[in-house]
């Protein structure tokens, strides 16, 4: 032990678990009743009023709800679990994801008392993204004593969303026992039967005691655990107990449980265990020890998680997770301490990390190049402090070994998702798949102090955070703050008000809007002035045209007989140029259309460069009204996957929004993509809709195709809505 840690020396005594489920699910409430039981907490806090272990910053507790992954370490049969409480609402899925690249296995925790729709399809996502890595996972059921709560129900309901439409895989390894109904009809859990011992175990007293069931609880428990012979056995593929199973054998339980370890470490099976049934049931432990001693028996070692890296100009190379060999590490998150500065919270993959160690740090790669979020960096920089993190404490160990997780201070450059390696043999990992930020944010500065610091709190958060992206849009001058959804905004924004000390104001996003003319037309510009002295005199006449989208702005010198002096034509040229550029009907640039100077007139003493470029631009504008102005609007390419259930709402919604779909196609089972073009004007909040819409089981992406003519309804509007 080290400052009240558990130290270890080797990876085989690690594990790394990430708990992962919706907000409300009660993943926080059962890491500290895991702490609990493991000793590593005295007592347990709330969630409600902020005094949870995992409430890492002001942030959190005011909102009552993880924005962000936390660590906490418990010790248990002398191994170290690191438990990974991840953030549930769909906002935060960038930290999620990072926190299963920490996890070599995942509980996806579940709530009874949503019923059915517990198990929804943003949970079916995360569960297909482990299933794809090959990732054990278990299921941990709580709120096991609400109203709505039915236990066969939910295990039936996992196995149909979750499995592979049946139940094979996912089997209970308990069953729950319920005290005698209160004046209310509210029952609570007072312990379970252990299908696999065949025992009862009593949480009624707050500790468990264990004892043989009742003849009603046998009978109960006879077909459960049928059931779960056959999942383990086919989970772990052991023929020699197939058999003795098929001949009617008796299987002792410590065969099963080594079975069943086997089974769940090679992701075949996925047994359903009891947690904290409410904050109450937390502080009894219910079915806390048995869910430790799954982890530690039944869940692999960071040995078994094999995460590839790519050395200068090498092929990708699995990492040997060996304390001996060359360090590489990722970044998980990036935070900031009014007082220490940048801490990063790492895993440790190869090697050992130990204080003062000088590592190099090479970015991520994911960042778009020019990013002013992103900077692309590759430097040598010296850790400060190694601590372990304990929610939102940090207890300094001397060294952090491979498999392990940790807390580093002072790295300057490093980002969430770079690498930390060895300065002699630097490397990148492979990072991981980062959500698309689809919400778009408009800012600007409060006050002029606010603007002095503002592009430094940005820079500073979107390296906390890789899943913002800061865009200086070109067309509209707008600083835009991408983000993943509402909730993602206001935490960014809070971030940069109190951390930061940046106050911003939101604006209302202004879309590339371009003008086109209708049709051809002829004008004549005129710019005479004479007011005594030197005077302004310059005639020009054009005709213009439209051209085919993409064209441009195409100018052509038709005059004959010199009529406009060769001098001039230029400028003409660049007053029509910087006329289309300024608009000529509602401050949007006027596009793919051809001018073409046929005439003019000049005078020997006035004309000057500045009188033809007024006289271009007011013959510009005079053939757009005699040929009419049509708005271009932004077409965006849109692919949307989304569960089949939800098809047809989805399919309608896009049609409201003036939608084209293109096609639709089957994406691994039971979801389908759909390929459409729509508006940009009508995607602007479509990352928080399409949530609503598909409850969450729906993801999106979209890319810049072509600009195309509004409808006159719709354009009506933008004009009036223009400023005059």
């Amino acid at each position: 032990m080290a400052d009240g840690v558990m130290t270890v020396d080797r990876p085989e005594r690690i594990r790394n678990v990430a708990l992962v489920g919706h907000s409300g699910a009660g993943k926080t409430t059962l890491v500290e009743a895991l702490a609990l039981a493991g000793g590593a907490l005295d007592r347990a806090g709330r969630v409600e009023d902020g005094t949870s272990l995992s409430d890492y910053d002001e942030i959190e507790r005011r909102r009552h709800r993880s924005v962000q992954v936390s660590v906490v370490p418990v010790g248990w049969r002398e191994t170290k679990i690191n438990l990974i409480d991840t953030p549930g609402y769909a906002d935060f899925v960038g930290e999620l994801r990072a926190g299963l690249r920490a996890a070599d296995a995942a509980l996806f925790v579940i709530s009874a008392a949503d019923g059915a729709s517990g198990v929804g399809g943003a949970t079916r996502a995360l569960w297909d993204e482990c299933e794809a890595a090959g990732m054990p996972r278990a299921i941990v059921l709580t709120h096991l004593d609400a109203a709505r709560a039915d236990f066969d129900e939910l295990v039936h309901a996992c196995g149909l969303f979750l499995g592979d439409g049946s139940s094979e895989s996912i089997v209970p390894l308990h069953i729950p026992i319920y005290g005698k109904a209160g004046a209310d009809g509210h029952r609570q859990v007072t312990g379970l039967i252990d299908l696999l011992s065949n025992r009862v175990i009593d949480y009624s007293g707050g500790q468990p005691v264990a004892g043989k069931p009742s003849e009603e609880q046998a009978r109960l428990a006879e077909r459960g655990r049928a059931q779960l012979i056959e999942a383990v056995i086919a989970g772990s593929e052991d023929e020699s107990l197939m058999e003795r199973y098929l001949e009617g054998g008796e299987i002792d339980p410590q065969t099963l449980t080594a079975d069943l370890e086997r089974a769940v470490a090679q992701a075949g099976f996925h047994p359903v265990l009891i947690g904290a049934s409410a904050p109450e049931g937390a502080r009894t432990g219910l079915g806390t020890v048995e869910l430790l001693e799954l982890i530690v028996g039944g869940f692999p070692t960071p040995a078994e998680h094999v995460v590839t890296a790519r050395g200068n100009g090498s092929a990708a190379e699995p990492l040997a997770c060996d304390p001996r060999a060359d360090l590489a590490a990722e970044v998980i998150r990036t935070s900031s301490d009014a007082y220490v500065g940048r801490v990063s919270l790492v895993r440790v993959f190869s090697g050992t990390l130990h204080a003062d160690d000088i590592v190099h740090v090479r970015g991520h790669g994911l960042a778009e190049p020019g990013d002013p979020g992103h900077p692309e960096h590759d430097v040598d920089e010296r850790v400060g402090s190694v601590a372990a993190p304990f929610g939102k404490q940090q207890r300094p160990i001397p060294e952090a070994i491979a498999g392990d997780i940790a807390c580093v201070t002072k790295l300057a450059h490093a980002e969430t998702g770079d690498t930390l390696s060895a300065t002699a043999a630097p490397v990148r990992i492979e990072p991981w798949p980062l959500p698309e930020p689809l919400l778009p944010v408009a800012v600007r500065a409060h006050a002029k102090s606010d603007e002095d610091k503002l592009s430094t709190g940005l820079a500073r958060l979107t390296a906390e955070d890789p899943t913002l992206r800061v865009e200086h849009n070109r067309d509209t001058g707008q600083l835009v703050l991408w983000c993943l959804g509402e909730a993602h905004r206001d935490v960014a924004l809070e971030r940069l008000r109190t951390r930061f000390g940046v106050r911003v104001d939101l604006e209302e996003y202004r879309l590339a809007l371009r003008e086109t003319l209708a049709g051809q037309a002829r004008a004549r510009g005129r710019h005479v002035k004479q007011s005594g002295g030197h005077g302004q005199f310059a005639v020009c006449e054009i005709e213009v045209r439209p051209l085919p989208t993409g064209s441009g702005l195409e100018f052509v010198d038709a005059v004959v007989g010199g009529a406009v002096p060769r001098q001039f034509i230029g400028s003409v040229e660049k007053g029509v140029r910087a006329q289309a550029a300024r608009g000529v009907v509602a401050g949007y640039p006027l596009v793919d259309i051809r001018v073409t100077l046929v005439d003019g007139k000049a005078h020997s003493v006035d004309s000057s460069d500045a009188a033809f470029q007024t006289a271009g631009a007011l013959a510009l504008r005079e053939a757009a009204a005699q040929a009419g102005v049509v708005l271009l609007e932004p077409i965006d390419e849109v692919s949307i996957v989304v569960a089949d259930d939800f098809l047809g709402a989805v399919l309608g919604d896009l049609s409201s929004r003036r939608g084209r779909v293109l096609g639709t196609t089957p994406h691994g089972s039971g979801r389908t993509r759909i390929d459409a073009e729509v508006p940009e004007r009508e995607l602007r909040n479509y990352a928080v809709d399409l949530r609503s819409l598909a409850h969450g089981s729906g993801e999106f992406h979209r890319g810049y195709l072509r600009h195309e003519p509004m409808p006159a309804p719709v354009s009506r509007t933008v004009l009036d809505e223009a400023p005059t």
